[in-house]
């Protein structure tokens, strides 16, 4: 049985937020993906692990619009969507956060939050799109304070925040632009123990808010902690999807090595 993230059966969660079928991506000769297929529900952190070359950034960059595929479909809310830049996987609805966070650490925390999206005042400095810097610092305020993560002030330059905080604030402008589906991709690969369970927390919050979360980790033990399924890669392909409460750590490790694919002997919770 395939279960969500509260633990039901995936028939039980409804419709997939997020489908990806039959994904393929060839660079000449090389091939990237190999009909790969991944469902998300509404509300679900969804682990998805594998391999260095297995397939997972690149299934990343096409969801967030930064590659297009060469064959495959998705779909969001039911609906088929093309994805050709990011505009496109942001007007869907789906946020991506890279490992670099994509921060300018120069910059305050609400410049961050806002930018490419500044407000700009209304009345006659609209005109010369004079910024609306109080709205911004409110609204960036507000955002934070539901990751739960002390930032101290909003006009902190992000280069002086922890690691942790860094996250913050790269999740937490994530959400702010009606995130249905956010991607985290290798969030806690440079952080240490402290810093990764203030990340953990965020995803936690994340999936309370109603975002579904895909967690694109290699740290196995977090991945089992947030995720009720994980989608495991090998060569391309989405090989297996498991029940992580049914699922010891070693399995997962089998999986992702290809031993188990190669076994082909089924594993509980699993769905091929």
């Amino acid at each position: 049985m395939v279960t969500g993230a509260s633990g039901a059966s995936a028939s039980a969660l409804g419709a997939p937020i997020l489908e990806v079928k039959n994904m393929t991506k060839r660079y000449g000769h090389l091939v990237a993906l190999r009909g790969a297929n991944l469902s998300l529900y509404p509300g679900e952190v969804l682990g998805l692990v594998g391999d260095n070359g297995a397939g997972k950034s690149t299934l990343v960059n096409i969801l967030s619009g930064a590659t297009r595929p060469t064959a495959g479909e998705i779909t969001v809310d039911g609906r088929n969507v093309s994805l050709d830049n990011p505009l496109d996987a942001r007007a869907c609805g789906i946020e991506t956060v890279y490992q670099d966070l994509a921060l300018a650490p120069d910059l305050a925390v609400w410049s961050n939050m806002f930018a490419g999206r500044e407000r700009i005042v209304n009345g006659p400095l609209r005109h010369i799109g004079w910024l609306d810097r109080k709205a911004m610092q409110k609204e960036s305020a507000e955002y934070l304070e539901r990751t739960r993560i002390r930032i101290g002030s909003v006009n902190s330059l992000v280069g002086s925040l922890s690691g942790g905080q860094r996250q913050a604030v790269a999740v937490a402008r994530a959400a702010a632009w009606g995130t249905k589906i956010m991607i985290l991709d290798e969030p806690t690969a440079a952080l240490g123990v402290e810093q990764q369970a203030k990340v953990a927390e965020l995803v936690r919050t994340a999936a309370a808010d109603g975002i579904s979360v895909i967690l694109v980790s290699h740290n196995l033990r977090q991945v089992q902690e947030l995720c009720a399924r994980t989608a495991v890669m090998f060569q391309g392909q989405v090989i297996t999807t498991l029940t992580m409460a049914d699922t010891h750590i070693n399995e997962v490790v089998s999986w992702i090595t290809g031993v188990r694919a190669d076994s082909h002997t089924p594993v509980k919770g699993t769905q091929r």
